[in-house]
């Protein structure tokens, strides 16, 4: 891949962590990944842009580490991210009024967590037969819950913050079985921070009645 060629200065190590290479495109995206977090805590707009610049880091990250469900995934990403930007400055709820933090009824809470455990083994054959990954199921499970998640974050819906508790849960054990071990306490922190945004957007979120 020319393009992976050309980004190959970033993949030089820095340092060794625990016996595996962190690099400086990793630490460079681990940066800009916190802070996009942060800014979604305080929904700060900001958190959009610096989505789309860590997603592209990521995504070469995870190509150099044959996980191509995530590398596809920090594609969608930054078209996602995209999205979610207008949402926050421009788009509006139900009724026409500016677009505020709120819940999900409780169906449309079953139909996402529906729609993301069938395409679980969907993904997670794809990835299986139509590329060399060793750890499809593993690598798709954090894919189409991170989709899910990128889509309730981008409408300002509390339940975005759970669903990226259990990703990044996942996540630290996928990212472990490859040795990114700096990117394994990222998402360590990322858990922690997901729950601490889980309680800052309860305490500011309408009722769900009102959402």
């Amino acid at each position: 891949m020319p393009w992976l060629e050309a980004a190959k200065p970033l993949l030089a190590q820095a340092f060794t962590l625990w016996g595996s290479p962190v690099t400086w495109l990793e630490i460079v995206a681990c940066v800009l990944s916190v802070w996009m977090v942060v800014c979604n805590m305080r929904v700060n707009p900001l958190g959009w842009p610096l989505a789309m610049a860590s997603s592209l880091l990521y995504a070469l990250l995870f190509v150099d580490s044959r996980l191509y469900g995530e590398a596809s995934l920090q594609l969608l990403f930054i078209a996602v991210a995209g999205w979610g930007w207008w949402q926050w400055l421009r788009g509006t709820g139900a009724r026409g009024e500016p677009l505020r933090v709120h819940w999900l009824s409780p169906r449309r809470r079953w139909l996402a967590l529906g729609l993301t455990l069938a395409a679980w083994p969907l993904l997670g054959a794809l990835l299986d037969h139509a590329t060399d990954t060793d750890v499809p199921y593993l690598d798709a499970l954090p894919t189409v819950g991170s989709i899910t998640g990128q889509f309730l974050l981008g409408r300002k819906l509390v339940e975005n913050w759970p669903v990226w508790v259990a990703v990044n849960l996942v996540s630290i054990g996928l990212f472990a079985t490859k040795g990114l071990w700096l990117t394994v306490l990222l998402y360590a922190l990322f858990a922690a921070l997901a729950l601490a945004g889980w309680r800052a957007w309860q305490r500011q979120a309408l009722p769900p009645s009102a959402a």
